[in-house]
């Protein structure tokens, strides 16, 4: 069974209602990401940086896996699939999907602050963490994000598992965030590249591209798969 690795972004849980930051009308254009998603910020107004994230986990809980995300599950019968996540949702694993890589960290968790930085599961029928919610230890809790300027735990994991792939597919992402934009150089060369974004995209020559939302470009991603 070939081994098929797929770098997902913004772009893939934007169908299930999941704001996107980077776009017209995205996040980052409602909340300055100094205040919301920086170790600075925490410092300067830690009760600011977790209503900005409660009200996240509020819009991911009643959000659902779109067509995309089952329509990855379905290739896990062809492909031995791996998914390298920029998303901090958790709609992959609720669609079904058995093997994800979280590289920017996960909404439904928190982690310590304290030594150790212990992460925890978000209970879902108290989904807001607020100031003066600690871990067991006393410490007060933080998103389990990473923030910009924070360093990216997964990044090696995830290149190990690009370098091993037959085949690479990019969905829903400009590419423009490193260290993940870089992942796609770990891929061996010849290998086929498929990029899924309705978006225009800088990619190299030799990137078979969909220019299609995640739902439709999956599909047709997937009959051009299974006649390779």
């Amino acid at each position: 069974m070939k081994k098929l690795v797929v770098l997902t972004g913004a772009g893939m849980s934007a169908e299930s209602g999941i704001s996107t930051f980077r776009d017209a009308g995205g996040l980052w254009e409602k909340y300055p990401v100094e205040e919301v998603a920086t170790p600075e910020g925490w410092q300067k107004n830690p009760a600011l940086v977790l209503d900005f994230y409660n009200q996240r986990r509020k819009q991911l809980l009643d959000s659902k896996p779109n067509e995309g995300h089952k329509q990855l599950v379905e290739l896990e019968k062809y492909f031995d699939i791996h998914i390298v996540t920029q998303n901090v949702d958790n709609l992959h694993e609720r669609a079904g999907s058995s093997k994800v890589l979280h590289l920017h960290g996960e909404l439904m968790k928190v982690r310590s602050t304290g030594y150790g930085q212990e992460v925890f599961d978000v209970d879902k029928a108290k989904p807001e963490i607020n100031v003066g919610d600690l871990c067991p230890k006393g410490y007060q809790l933080r998103p389990h994000i990473v923030w910009f300027g924070e360093s990216v735990p997964e990044i090696e994991n995830a290149a190990e598992i690009v370098s091993q792939t037959d085949v690479l597919v990019i969905i829903g992402t400009s590419l423009q965030v490193y260290p993940a934009a870089g992942l796609v150089n770990y891929a061996k060369r010849g290998i086929p590249v498929f990029l899924i974004d309705p978006n225009e995209v800088a990619v190299n020559n030799d990137v078979h591209i969909i220019r299609k939302g995640a739902s439709e470009g999956i599909w047709e991603l997937a009959k051009i798969l299974l006649e390779l």
